[in-house]
Formats: C-alpha cells, sequence, structure tokens
C-alpha cells in the first residue's frame, strides 16, 4: 500500500511540473480569448476551423495560426500570422483582431467575409501585410489604418468598400503597396498620399473616385505603377505627370479625362501607356518615349494630326493602338522596319477608324506584325493590301505552356498514379510526381505579350523560390483589367531515396512561406504579384500547420521543455506494463465496433452484400490475369460467379487514401442512381478487411482505351460513334444534375470513367469522389457552390473550382467538355506539356481547326464536326457563367445528331434501338417525381423520358 501511495505521490508531482511546462509553453491568455471571438464571428461551412475548438492555438497548431515568442520577460506564445486564405469562410471580421497585438500578417484573401473592417485592426502596431482582398466587404475604409507604422502592403481589391480614401493613409511611411482597386471607393485622391516616401505601387483602377488628377502625385519619389482605369476623373492629365521619373507604368483608361496628352519624354524606364478611352485632344506629341517601351495604347479619344515619327525605332514595342481617332497622314512604316523580331516576338498595330491616307514606305510586313486599317482613307487605296483592311479582332496573345526541356515522347501514357504526373522538366526521364499546384496572377504587368519574357519569368520566379528551373512547369491566360492569370506546378527533385516523387513538410512550408510573406523580389517588369490558391492535394491533402516558431523563446521555457521530456520518460515507464496488458483487449474491442458499425451503415436495401469467399473464387484468388484496370482507389478485376454471371470487381488496396469515405459514398449514391447511361451497382462486399464494389461488366473497356486504340481495341471509333458516346455521357450526367434526388455532382468526369458496353452504349462511372448538390434552405434559397477541398483529375479540373475551392453544376460541365475535346481530336488532356483545351482553342481561332481533328475517325461530316468543336469549347470556357448548362449541352448535341448524314443517323438510330430492348421496364419512380421537386438544375426543356430515368440495364454476360 505504501508504494501504491509513493507510486501516486510521483505521479502528481510529475503532472503538476508538466503543467508548469505547459503553461510556459501556452498563448498568452488575451489571445486566446481574442481567436475564440474571431472564430465565432466568422461562419465556416466547410469547418475549415474546426481545430480551433481544442488546445492551446499555438502548442496545438491551429488551422491558420502561426505563432512565436516575442518578449524574454513573457514565457508565453504569440500570434505572428493568420493565414486563412481561400477558406471560404463567411461572417464578418471581429474586432477582437485589434487584441493579438503581436501580429504582422493578417491574411483571409478569397474567402466570403462580410461587414465592415473594424478600426481596431489600426491597433496592431507590428502589423505588416494586412490582406482583404477577394471577400464582400462593404463600409468605409477606417482612418485608424492610416496609423500603422509598419505597415508594408494593404489589399483591399475585389470588395465592395465605400466612401474616400482617409487622409489619415498619409502617414503610411513605410507602405509600399496600396491595392484598392476593384471596389467602390469614391471622392477625390487625397493630394497628401504625395507625402508617402516609400509606395511604389498604386493601385486604384475600378472604383468611383471623382475630381480632378492631383499633380502633387508626381512628387512621389518611389512611384513606379500609377493604375487609376475605370474611375470619373474631370479636368487633365496634370503636366508634372511627366516628372515621375521612376514610373514603370501609367494607366489611365476610361476615366473621362480631356486636354493634351503630356510630355512623358524624360520618364526613362517608362514600359508601358494606356489613356485609351478618354476625351484627350490635340496631337501627339513628339515625346522620345524610352526604349522599355512596350504599349502604347492611345485608342478611343478625340486625337488629330499626325502619328509622330518618334514612335519609330522602339525596339521593344509590342503593341500600339491609336483607333477611333482622328489622325491622318501616313501610317510610317519605320514602326517595324529596321527591327529584327525573334520567333516570340510580335508586333500589333491597330490603326482602325482613323483618317488616315496610306503607308509611307514599304508596304511588306515582317510575318510577326500585324496592321489594321479598316475604317480608314487608305483602304480605297489599290496599293494597300486587302488584308490589312478586312476586319477582324485583335486580341493579347492569350495563353503558352512551358516548353519542357527532357521530352516525355517515350513515356507510357498516363501510366502515374492518381495525382502524379511525369515532371515535364525533370532530368530524369518519366519521373512522375505530385507537383504543388498554386494559383497565381500578376495584377499589373508592364507587357502585353508574355511570350518574349516567358523565360526570364521562369527564371525570376525559381530564383525567387530557391529552386531548379526545371522544377517549374506553367500556364497562363490573361484576364480582364489586363491581368495576367497563371496556374504553376512545383515538382519535386528527383533523388534515389523513398518519397523523392513529393515534397517534404518542411519544403512545403518554406515555399508557401515565400508566396504568402511576400517575400519573393519584386520585380519591375512583372509587377506586383497575388496569391489565389496554394492547393494540397493527394498526397498533401493532410499537410498539418506548421509548429510555432523557436526564435525568442527564453530560457526557462528551454528548460521546462527538458523537464517535461523527462517526466514524461518517468511516467511512461510507469505506465507501459498496464498498457502493454490492456493492448490486445482494447485492440480486439476497437476493431469489434469498427466492424459492427461498418457492417451496420451498410444495410442498403436493393444492393446484395456478397461474402469475401464469392469474391475470392469468382477472380480466381485475385489472380492477376483477371485484373482489367487500376486507379488511385485500388483495382478492378472481372469476376465470374458460379451461375455465370460476369461482374466486375472494385477492390480497395489496402491503406488506399479516404478508401472508406470513397466506399461508402459510391455504395451509397450509386444504390439510388438508375439510368441507362450510368454503371449499375450490383453489391459490395466488407469481410476480412476488404472493401469491394460490384458492378456490371462492361466488355469494352474505358472511353480512352477506344480513343487510344490498343491492341484489344484496334478498331478506331467512326465521328457517329463518337457523338453517341458524347450524347449518352451528357445524358447521364444531366440525370444527375436533374434528375437525383438531392441532385449529384460528379467530381472526376474523365475518358477513362466513362465505359462503354457490349453495344457501345456510354456509361459514367466512379462516383467515389461525387458530391450532393446544394438544396434549397428553409427560405427556398439554392447555394450556388458546393464548397469542398479540390479533388478530380489534372487536365480535366475546372479552372475556377481549382482557384475557388467552389464545386457547382459547371464544374462536371467543363470535365465533360474536355472528354469532347478527346473524342474529338484523340488526344490527352494533358500531353508532353501541352493542354488539349489550349491546343484546340488556338487552331480554332486560327482557322484550322480540321488539323487536329482525330485522322482516324475516317470521313465525317465538316459542318457537325465544327458545331461539336464550338460546344465542346463553349464547356471549356474559363468563366462559368459562359458555359452551357448540361440540358443545353444535351440538346445541341441532339441537334448536331439531327444533322447527320441520313445513313450515319440511320445507323445511330438502330444502335439505341437495339441498346433499348436490353433495359428493363422503369421501376415505380418516375422521373416526374423528381422534377417536381423544383431542384435549381432541372431544365423544362429536356423531358424525363428523354433522360431514360429509372432504367436498369441488364446486360448479357460476355
Amino acid at each position: 500500500m505504501s508504494d501504491s501511495r509513493f507510486l501516486l505521490f510521483r505521479v502528481f508531482w510529475a503532472m503538476s511540473l508538466l503543467l508548469v511546462v505547459t503553461d510556459c509553453q501556452s498563448t498568452h491568455p488575451a489571445e486566446v480569448t481574442a481567436l475564440q471571438l474571431i472564430r465565432d464571428s466568422f461562419s465556416d461551412p466547410g469547418n475549415s476551423l474546426s481545430d480551433w475548438n481544442r488546445g492551446d492555438p499555438c502548442s496545438s497548431n491551429w488551422t491558420g495560426v502561426l505563432c512565436f515568442n516575442r518578449t524574454l520577460d513573457d514565457s508565453y506564445l504569440h500570434v505572428r500570422e493568420l493565414q486563412l486564405l481561400n477558406l471560404d469562410l463567411g461572417g464578418t471580421l471581429s474586432p477582437a483582431l485589434g487584441r493579438l497585438s503581436y501580429m504582422e500578417i493578417l491574411d483571409v484573401m478569397w474567402n466570403n467575409i462580410v461587414g465592415s473592417i473594424p478600426k481596431e485592426i489600426g491597433q496592431l502596431t507590428n502589423l505588416e501585410l494586412l490582406l482583404l482582398n477577394g471577400n464582400q466587404l462593404t463600409g468605409s475604409l477606417p482612418e485608424e489604418i492610416g496609423y500603422l507604422p509598419n505597415l508594408d502592403r494593404i489589399q483591399i481589391d475585389q470588395n465592395h468598400i465605400s466612401g474616400s480614401i482617409p487622409v489619415s493613409f498619409a502617414n503610411l511611411n513605410k507602405t509600399k503597396h496600396f491595392h484598392m482597386n476593384n471596389n467602390s471607393l469614391s471622392g477625390q485622391i487625397p493630394p497628401e498620399l504625395s507625402r508617402l516616401p516609400s509606395l511604389v505601387h498604386m493601385l486604384l483602377d475600378n472604383n468611383n473616385l471623382s475630381g480632378s488628377l492631383p499633380p502633387q502625385l508626381s512628387e512621389l519619389p518611389n512611384l513606379l505603377i500609377l493604375q487609376l482605369d475605370n474611375n470619373h476623373f474631370e479636368g487633365n492629365i496634370p503636366p508634372s505627370y511627366g516628372n515621375m521619373l521612376k514610373l514603370l507604368k501609367l494607366s489611365l483608361r476610361n476615366c473621362t479625362l480631356q486636354g493634351p496628352i503630356p510630355d512623358l519624354s524624360r520618364i526613362s524606364n517608362l514600359a508601358y501607356i494606356d489613356l485609351s478611352n478618354n476625351n484627350l485632344n490635340g496631337s501627339i506629341p513628339p515625346m522620345n518615349l524610352s526604349d522599355d517601351i512596350t504599349t502604347i495604347d492611345l485608342s478611343r479619344n478625340q486625337l488629330t494630326g499626325t502619328i509622330p515619327p518618334s514612335f519609330s525605332g522602339l525596339p521593344n514595342l509590342q503593341r500600339l493602338s491609336l483607333f477611333n481617332n482622328s489622325l491622318n497622314g501616313s501610317v510610317p512604316s519605320n514602326i517595324w522596319q529596321n527591327r529584327t523580331f525573334n520567333s516570340t516576338e510580335s508586333l500589333t498595330l491597330d490603326m482602325q477608324n482613323n483618317r488616315l491616307s496610306g503607308i509611307s514606305g514599304s508596304l511588306t510586313l515582317p510575318p510577326n506584325v500585324t496592321l489594321s486599317l479598316q475604317g480608314n482613307p487608305a483602304c480605297t487605296n489599290a496599293s494597300i493590301s486587302v488584308e490589312f483592311c478586312n476586319s477582324r479582332p485583335i486580341a493579347l496573345v492569350s495563353h503558352l505552356q512551358s516548353v519542357p526541356s527532357n521530352s516525355t515522347d517515350n513515356c507510357p501514357p498516363q501510366s502515374c498514379p492518381s495525382n502524379y504526373e511525369y515532371a515535364p522538366g525533370s532530368p530524369t526521364p518519366c519521373f512522375c510526381a505530385a507537383p504543388l499546384l498554386i494559383g497565381y496572377r500578376l495584377k499589373s504587368p508592364g507587357f502585353s505579350d508574355f511570350r518574349p519574357y516567358f523565360y526570364s519569368f521562369e527564371v525570376y520566379l525559381t530564383s525567387g523560390l530557391e529552386i531548379n528551373h526545371f522544377q517549374l512547369d506553367l500556364t497562363y491566360e490573361w484576364r480582364k483589367g489586363p491581368r495576367l492569370q497563371m496556374y504553376l506546378k512545383i515538382f519535386p527533385v528527383y533523388t534515389p531515396t523513398p518519397n523523392s516523387s513529393i515534397f517534404n513538410r518542411s519544403e512545403i512550408l518554406r515555399i508557401r512561406s515565400l508566396f504568402t510573406q511576400w517575400k519573393i523580389p519584386d520585380s519591375e517588369i512583372f509587377g506586383p504579384y497575388e496569391l489565389l490558391n496554394f492547393t494540397l492535394v493527394g498526397p498533401y491533402e493532410d499537410f498539418i500547420p506548421p509548429p510555432p516558431s523557436s526564435s525568442g523563446i527564453s530560457k526557462g521555457a528551454v528548460a521546462g521543455i527538458v523537464v517535461g521530456a523527462i517526466i514524461g520518460a518517468v511516467l511512461a515507464s510507469v505506465f507501459i506494463a498496464l498498457y502493454i496488458l490492456k493492448l490486445q483487449r482494447r485492440k480486439y474491442h476497437a476493431v469489434s465496433r469498427k466492424r459492427h458499425v461498418s457492417r451496420a451503415s451498410l444495410k442498403i436495401e436493393g444492393v446484395k452484400s456478397f461474402s469475401y469467399s464469392e469474391m475470392k473464387h469468382a477472380t480466381n484468388y485475385f489472380d492477376v490475369g483477371s485484373e482489367v484496370g487500376q486507379g488511385g482507389y485500388g483495382k478492378v478485376y472481372k469476376g465470374v460467379f458460379t451461375d455465370g454471371t460476369v461482374v466486375a470487381i472494385k477492390r480497395a488496396q489496402e491503406g488506399s487514401l479516404q478508401g472508406e469515405k470513397e466506399f461508402l459514398t459510391e455504395i451509397e449514391l450509386l444504390s439510388r442512381l438508375h439510368h441507362r447511361n450510368l454503371v449499375s451497382l450490383l453489391g459490395f462486399c466488407d469481410e476480412e478487411g476488404e472493401q469491394m464494389l460490384v458492378y456490371e461488366f462492361m466488355p469494352n473497356g474505358t472511353l480512352r482505351d477506344h480513343l487510344s486504340v490498343t491492341e484489344k481495341y484496334k478498331e478506331s471509333l467512326s465521328f457517329g460513334m463518337r457523338l453517341r458516346i458524347a450524347l449518352g455521357s451528357a445524358k447521364g450526367i444531366l440525370y444527375l444534375h436533374s434528375e437525383a434526388d438531392p441532385p449529384i455532382f460528379h467530381r472526376d468526369i474523365k475518358a477513362t470513367n466513362i465505359l462503354l458496353d457490349s453495344k457501345l452504349v456510354a456509361k459514367v462511372a466512379d462516383f467515389g469522389l461525387s458530391r450532393l448538390a446544394p438544396v434549397a434552405d428553409l427560405e427556398g434559397v439554392v447555394p450556388g457552390h458546393v464548397s469542398t477541398v479540390v479533388k478530380g483529375t489534372p487536365g480535366y479540373l475546372d479552372p475556377e473550382y481549382f482557384l475557388t475551392h467552389k464545386l457547382t453544376d459547371k464544374s462536371d460541365v467543363y470535365s465533360l467538355g474536355v472528354v469532347f475535346l478527346e473524342l474529338l481530336t484523340g488526344m490527352h488532356p494533358i500531353t508532353h506539356g501541352k493542354n488539349i483545351v489550349r491546343e484546340v482553342n488556338i487552331a480554332y481561332r486560327s482557322g484550322m481547326i480540321f488539323s487536329v481533328i482525330d485522322a482516324k475517325m475516317g470521313s465525317y461530316p465538316s459542318e457537325c464536326v465544327e458545331k461539336f468543336v464550338t460546344l465542346a469549347l463553349k464547356c471549356c470556357k474559363e468563366d462559368t457563367d459562359e458555359r452551357p448548362s448540361m440540358a443545353e449541352v444535351v440538346r445541341e448535341l441532339e441537334n448536331i445528331r439531327q444533322m447527320m448524314p441520313e445513313s450515319d443517323s440511320r445507323i445511330m438510330n438502330s444502335i439505341d434501338i437495339e441498346a433499348g430492348k436490353n433495359a428493363n421496364a422503369p421501376s415505380s419512380q418516375s422521373s416526374s417525381s423528381t422534377t417536381k421537386n423544383g431542384h435549381p438544375y432541372v431544365s423544362s426543356d429536356i423531358s424525363g423520358s428523354d433522360l431514360v430515368s429509372g432504367v436498369v440495364p441488364t446486360i448479357a454476360p460476355r
């Protein structure tokens, strides 16, 4: 008994010491309370902050909370950063933010936060980055923010902030970046802002600012970018703006400005001028512009006189836009003569709708130069080429993909596991790796054509990230602004060690912090950037926030940690014997409980439960000869039951990530989905620690097999068959969107998930990643999206979903559009660094669409193919609002089918009739019963009978 008392005493003594140690490593109580209030003010539909209810904020690594110990006389940890980027948070910003007095970075970008900016943020005297852009914030800017002594960057763009810019902002002596564009700010720009000694970027475009432009802004000593487009100013452009000697970009587009253009000759590094869409008048001054100039846009004004000779001989000029003015005289040919263009350089000259009479000098243009003279008297001159006078849009070169340094031509197509892909630039051929996926945008680039700067940008970014050049792969697209939106992939470096195909945790943290802390140095030509998304999928999706930094930690805390470790070892030795004795019993009960819960949850009506023994014998003990496919979930086997029924058995591999979740999802969904274009679930097996799904067997494999023309499927599909497969797939997905109750978003539509039966009828498969669509709330309001972690397959992922995490029915439309492009071209979505959507778009815009059509499908009706291409590209629009609904897709495919030559149409109809004979009668739940529920994705143009809902196919075994 005395030994027991002694042991009990030791335990209490150890625990009391541990409490002291824990206290040494805990967050300051005032900050804990503040974080709880901040959490309560947010709405969190995705449960991103679920761990904010557990443990200590700093020592338990709450999501987005990064800490350090800032003082030596204070044993508490303090919040250094709140990194809550793109978590789909709603609600409001709590005034309790002002209590995080040590905080240096507040990042809530790209959420759905409403309400006003609390004035208490002005109490954060250590704050360096205030990042609130991409929300729904309203109200005015608190003048208290103007007294933050260490603020480097303020980003409130893309909100609904109103009111005037506080004069107090003139006190922000350390602030370099004013990003306040795309709001509703009003009033005059305070002249007092000219006192800001550090300001380099002033972005106030797309507001309601008015009054005259302050001449004093020319006194800003370090200003590089002045971007004020789309406001309502009055008066002239101050002549003093010609004295902004460090300016790189001047953009005053659509600002209702009048008067003459100031002389900008003294600005020695000016690269970009946009004064378009104003009421500027007079002649263009004969200014000697910088050799760095890439863009001059003076279009849509009231300019007169001639084109100045000084526009000639500009070595880096990419775009000269003077259209819709009253310019006269001739176009000087020495603008393009005596310039040598390499393969990435171009020059666009848009002179439409002036009074130009001709071209002085040579009429021969280099291949890289485009000149448009439509709407000028010059077009009545017989010597002027017709091509100069044709009406055609002159657009920015919209996209490009990096060219890999190491070709993957000899690599097996799509042989990497899910969420892995060939690293296109790796010195190691066919290296499968999991890249980091990053959404990135240049907010105010100093050029119109990115191609000449592409390599320089790669060097700039990889140097800033301290990675090898070959680790970066990127695609880009111009967006409204103009802004340059990029999709970055950063690959790990191959090493002959385990797990070299993924980044380790410390490297992910390092790279992420460089983006989120704006540690990548600024570039003059590339301008300011913004992080849109840092997506961790596949092997990275269980990423854990970093532990608190050890910088500045007190000696007492270190001693406490050492003591705590010793006491922990003592306690472990005391209890280890009891643990060993009880381990097996506890394990047995845990397994029993898990098995009981799992089996109970899988008693689903209408779905047969098979035994493990039946699965084993049906597949000949899972013989490798029975394998017919493999995916991220596991392997698929062909099985034959004792009654001769042929089935497909999908077996989860041991340790399959989220396998149980996908397993339950697929059973629950498929048990109530019945449509001739969806694969039917026959049963499941949940024995012996196995998870298996049993489907009807699809003897003709996947659509991808047929497009690749494998050894097994040598006969290529005709256009008529491809159109029929497209229509069947679309009808199956339309059923999910409109007839299922509630509707379902598939989330992983791709050519390998479209299976073909013995009659080549398309059936959509694999619902492991599917999500239920949003339904109406009590007030009848239906959310437009589901917020979810990004999942899917690269090449098929909706870019908008990737960037915003908002899954909609249009996400499936995008993925199906990619499948349509595969049907038309035979190409893979991503092949050797080329993206199918971009490749087809380039061919389509250049009038060369038939050059990319798959030659293996033989002859085809060109008009039908053109309409099919147009539909596919509409499905793949970047903007979700520009994509058709699935009902519109089905309707257009039906229209194309009606256009088919009679012989092809007759063959397609006969196949459909034959396939229909193999279907049972509809179940008692008719299609009309679901459409009456008023789901938001139902179209009255597509009837229930069209969808063939309720039909369960019975495919004869092969």
